[in-house]
């Protein structure tokens, strides 16, 4: 019998095993790449933050060149040339399903969501998820009034508008940014529950399929360019995988805090049905 110890597992339990995503398998070469070079747990999620600013700094860059696009005409001839294709092939029946689709992105309905999201997740003892939805819907809307404020731009007048007033301001859309966030974290969160991955994938599936068609309606109701809702899609794709990063490294290096590991630990099992049987 061997009298070799074995290696301790704390930090690998959460990666995936070998024919796993590419992207996952870097994100977790890069936390095996800081546990190993970082030590305590709040040392090692900020520099997780840190790598997570550093590729939001690339989405902004892409952002930014698609905004100056923007600002300076650039774009206008395609975005009248899409709205006025819808506009085309309206109709009663279609106005009446954009406008339900729209509500999916608005305010009221996305806060009802994130409450009773949070209420299931309290109950279920996830605190570490409830914190990330509140984060990545209070920091949706601040990063995306600080960007109205700031570029401005008048919302399109190529017909009238089908959808009540919303605001003057039309880049970026903030249905769509607010869309994305809140969706694609739910499904996110929802996921790592989930134990198949048949599942999983549905999960993102669906979550895909209300974002897009949220973003669709505003165009289709008038009240937004094309280029309004990429910019809301890729500023909210950023923040939002921002925010699940930093509960990446919450879980993976929540054994260094027994009260994160405490929290975490029923996931464990879903993990180990889940995304390493899978593959």
């Amino acid at each position: 019998m061997s009298t070799h110890p074995q290696p301790v597992q704390h930090e690998r339990r959460g990666e995936p095993r070998a024919g796993a995503q590419p992207a996952r398998n870097a994100m977790y070469s890069l936390f095996r790449l800081i546990g190993e070079n970082v030590r305590g747990f709040h040392a090692a999620v900020g520099a997780l933050l840190i790598v997570g600013l550093a590729i939001i700094l690339v989405c902004v860059a892409f952002f930014a060149m698609l905004a100056d696009e923007v600002m300076e005409g650039g774009t206008q001839k395609f975005d009248n040339a899409v709205l006025l294709w819808m506009n085309a092939r309206a109709s009663p029946q279609l106005t009446g399903f954009a406008l339900n689709v729209s509500a999916l992105g608005a305010g009221t309905v996305v806060w009802l969501v994130v409450i009773v999201a949070s209420v299931f997740l309290w109950s279920t003892r996830h605190r570490w998820s409830v914190t990330l939805l509140w984060v990545s819907i209070l920091g949706s809307g601040l990063i995306n009034a600080s960007m109205k404020l700031f570029f401005n731009r008048p919302r399109p007048q190529l017909f009238p508008w089908r959808a009540p007033y919303a605001g003057l301001s039309s880049f970026p859309s903030g249905h769509s940014m607010t869309a994305m966030v809140c969706y694609a974290t739910l499904a996110y969160l929802v996921a790592r529950l989930e134990p198949s991955r048949f599942l999983r994938r549905f999960t993102f599936v669906l979550a895909g399929v209300i974002i897009l068609a949220i973003g669709l309606s505003r165009m289709y109701l008038g009240v937004h360019y094309p280029t309004d809702v990429l910019a809301g899609f890729t500023t909210g794709l950023a923040w939002a995988s921002f925010c699940a990063l930093g509960m990446e490294a919450l879980r993976y290096f929540r054994h260094r805090k027994p009260e994160v590991a405490a929290q975490e630990k029923d996931l464990d099992a879903t993990v180990a049905e889940g995304p390493q049987a899978a593959d």
